[in-house]
């Protein structure tokens, strides 16, 4: 029995620009461990080979220490390790790889499939097969030449790939990268693994999607993996999914129109915590009070959770008739709120309940106080 551990779409070197700098910072440095959780399961399960099926790094223009640091994460396992270009890091004249090349940053068990060249791991009797992207985009299937590709006698034959299997995409969209979907077949593979898709994917049972090791977006896609082949001559595959991402990713859209929605969205988020990477979408509609209630739970949350997502442009404040007597808004003020109120269902909506919310709280703040039981004894 021999095994290979599949794991692809690292994207080394990602910024996440849409949360602040500091959390992204975060994100990104997650990815790092992600790969040292990879070089332990390799390590712990003693697999034949790491298999990295494209798009290792995020962009080609990741720092020099980004590379060292990259195989510094790699060394917990010291077997083959062969790592395909990818889209986003294609094999270029000029690219990443010329750079480790020319540093001398990639230790001599780490094998960089920059051509159609097969690579034979003779210790364990396996012939992989890659098809690097030398661009970033094509549209001629690069696995082609593995129906033609001979191996030695007694070898498992391995593909090594990073594109779109034909016939998974909507009916008339053209899929750039293409993958024919029988090429294991068609090549007498005994296993063709896959990147480009973030999630986990068994197309059939010799031809599997990883997946991202380390989520990076929100899309219930199973992500977060890596996959265990295990191999025999004339077999098919075992394959099993261990988790190796650190955060989870979760969406909420949440309709909000009183105080029991409020409350079943925060008991919904009452467990999330510092391992999250939040994503919620409100709308509805809220009193001027339960709006403020709102703001408070959530502003607790982001200092709960690692990064948070917010998108409150269709929930609209209603000031309450009960808000506008504990604001003691009258005359000009209670004009202004319901104007405020009324803006809201226009262009400039967020802005109208953004400044409703600063002058009802303003309001809260010079409101008289409650008098007390004493008060006119």
């Amino acid at each position: 029995m021999r095994k290979l551990l599949h794991t692809a779409d690292w994207q080394i070197g990602k910024t996440f620009g849409q949360f602040s700098p500091e959390d992204a910072a975060i994100l990104t440095e997650s990815r790092f461990q992600a790969v040292e959780a990879l070089a332990a399961l390799a390590a712990g399960r003693q697999v034949d080979a790491v298999l990295v099926a494209g798009d290792v790094f995020d962009m080609q223009s990741v720092s020099d220490r980004t590379l060292h640091r990259l195989f510094h994460a790699m060394s917990g396992y010291g077997g083959p390790w062969l790592l395909l270009p990818g889209n986003h890091d294609a094999a270029l004249a000029e690219s990443v790889w010329t750079r480790i090349r020319h540093l001398g940053a990639a230790p001599d068990n780490v094998r960089l499939c920059l051509d159609n060249t097969p690579v034979l791991l003779e210790s364990s009797k396996i012939a992989v097969l890659p098809a690097p992207l030398t661009q970033r985009i094509t549209y001629d299937d690069l696995t082609q030449w593995f129906d033609r590709a001979s191996s030695p006698e007694g070898y498992l034959r391995i593909g090594l790939a990073h594109g779109s299997i034909q016939g998974l995409l909507a009916d008339n969209i053209d899929s750039s990268n293409p993958i024919a979907p029988d090429r294991a077949a068609t090549a007498r593979l005994d296993y063709l693994a896959l990147g480009d898709w973030h999630g986990a994917r068994r197309i059939d049972e010799r031809t599997w999607y990883s997946g991202t090791p380390e989520t990076d977006r929100f899309r219930a896609n199973d992500s977060g993996n890596a996959l265990l082949v295990e191999l025999a001559p004339e077999q098919a595959p075992s394959v099993s999914t261990h988790r190796v991402s650190r955060h989870q990713w979760l969406s909420i859209r949440s309709s909000l129109y009183g105080a029991t929605d409020t409350d079943q969205l925060l008991a919904r988020l009452q467990d999330a915590g510092t391992d999250h990477v939040l994503q919620l979408r409100l709308e509805g509609q809220l009193s001027l009070t339960e709006y403020q209630r709102l703001q408070r739970a959530l502003q607790q949350l982001q200092g709960k959770v690692r990064a948070m997502e917010l998108d409150c442009e269709s929930l609209r404040v209603e000031p309450s008739d009960d808000d506008l007597r504990q604001l003691h808004a009258e005359g000009y003020l209670a004009q202004t709120l319901e104007e405020l109120r009324q803006l809201q269902q226009g262009e400039q909506s967020a802005l109208a309940r953004d400044a409703l919310l600063i002058l009802g709280g303003l309001l809260a703040e010079t409101r008289p106080a409650a008098p007390t039981e004493d008060a006119g004894a």
